[in-house]
């Protein structure tokens, strides 16, 4: 086991595009760290810069302290998960997971030793003799792992292993594969695109996205998942973690006899806030009388709520034990493009007005009802409008 350090990495391929740049991140011993992001934001560079298969333009990279920068991909003890399990389909399950052993010329009694370890642990002793095609693709996973683990590697690196998984079996696999990191204890760095996925597996997350400019960098954010989810530093971190996002509203702070409100743009309505609120958020006494981004999770709903907020409801969605209300803000204009950081991804603001509520199931309205629901604003955060950065 040994920890994983990025160290300034950046990557320009021989094209011109800029994949990294200015990464600077820490992988504790024994931690299961995940990336998170949008397409085209490095995630998976970074993962293959760890492995040796790409090489860096510049920083280093560090493994138990040992710097592996210019090592081959051989002699950096890592074993590599990838999305499409690369097992040798005319080679039955022990045969792939002892693969990489024999190659290594280790004796015989210990590949049957480990390879047996490792399929008691991953629950494949009875399908050893099975040929890959012969498996369903959560046992083809698991195999894959196993050769993994028979590697005995200082690092785990996968690559979305779970993305060719149906939505049932990927859930199981998320717990067995949390459950077996508890019990091997193996540094793990896990790639994935699916931000649901990487706060149910995180110990912590690092959320990248795409860069244009060498002096930015990738990574906007690594915290545990609780963190992340109710203080994110920025309006792309806030927009992409959470399912629904948070909605984004336009407001213009105030104080009228004692009493503080945030005003919604394109408006006369106004959200009442308390000094708890402000508790909630101490940087807001800078910003009184100025535009900010207010930022709400659908959680932050209330019903039933007399003099809340009015509005008409256009959509409703039942989960189970959640529901979803979707309704317009009645207001004049959007406040979608006010910050060049509120854009850049299938999750950031599209329709400024468009707000999602969660409620209880028991308190779901229909489609077309017009009601009032009140905001518990000790649960906003706010947003710089010209950078996008919290306001602390």
């Amino acid at each position: 086991m040994a920890n994983l350090s990025f160290k300034s990495v950046g990557k320009r391929f021989a094209d011109g595009t800029l994949a990294l740049a200015n990464v600077d991140l820490d992988i504790r011993d024994g931690e299961f760290l995940v990336l998170v992001g949008p397409s085209g934001c490095g995630k998976s560079t970074l993962l293959r810069s760890a492995a040796g298969l790409e090489e860096l333009s510049q920083g280093r990279v560090l493994i138990g302290g040992r710097d592996v920068t210019d090592a081959e991909p051989g002699d950096r003890d890592v074993a590599m998960v990838f999305q499409n399990y690369a097992l040798y389909p005319h080679m039955d399950v022990y045969e792939n997971m002892a693969f990489g052993l024999g190659q290594r010329k280790v004796p015989a009694a210990t590949i049957k030793e480990k390879v047996e370890k490792a399929a008691r642990i991953l629950d494949l002793t009875h399908l050893l003799k099975r040929k890959p095609g012969a498996l369903s693709g959560g046992q083809r996973q698991r195999v894959a792992m196993g050769r993994a683990i028979v590697r005995d590697p200082k690092c785990f690196l996968m690559d979305e292993p779970l993305s060719n998984l149906d939505a049932k079996l990927r859930v199981q696999m998320r717990a067995e594969l949390k459950l077996l990191n508890a019990q091997l204890g193996v540094t793990t760095l896990y790639v994935t695109h699916d931000q649901v996925e990487a706060m149910t597996m995180g110990d912590r997350v690092a959320v990248l996205r795409p860069v244009s400019d060498g002096s930015e960098s990738n990574l906007q954010q690594c915290a545990p998942p609780r963190e992340l989810y109710e203080n994110p530093v920025n309006l792309f971190v806030a927009g992409f973690i959470g399912s629904p996002a948070m909605n984004f509203i336009q407001v213009r702070l105030g104080e009228e006899g004692g009493a503080r409100f945030a005003e919604i743009a394109g408006s006369t309505l106004r959200l009442s806030m308390g000094a708890d609120a402000f508790q909630a958020n101490p940087g807001l006494a800078d910003w009184k009388g100025r535009d900010v981004i207010l930022g709400l999770r659908p959680e932050a709903f209330r019903l039933p709520a007399p003099q809340g907020l009015p509005c008409e409801i256009l959509l409703t969605e039942m989960t189970g034990a959640d529901a979803y209300l979707f309704f317009d803000l009645p207001i004049a204009s959007a406040v979608a493009g006010t910050s060049k950081f509120s854009t850049g991804s299938e999750a950031a603001i599209t329709h400024a007005n468009r707000i999602t509520a969660r409620v209880e199931p028991a308190r779901l309205p229909q489609r077309g009802d017009r009601i009032e629901i009140g905001v518990d604003m000790t649960q906003a955060r706010f947003f710089a409008p010209d950078t996008g950065q919290a306001i602390r």
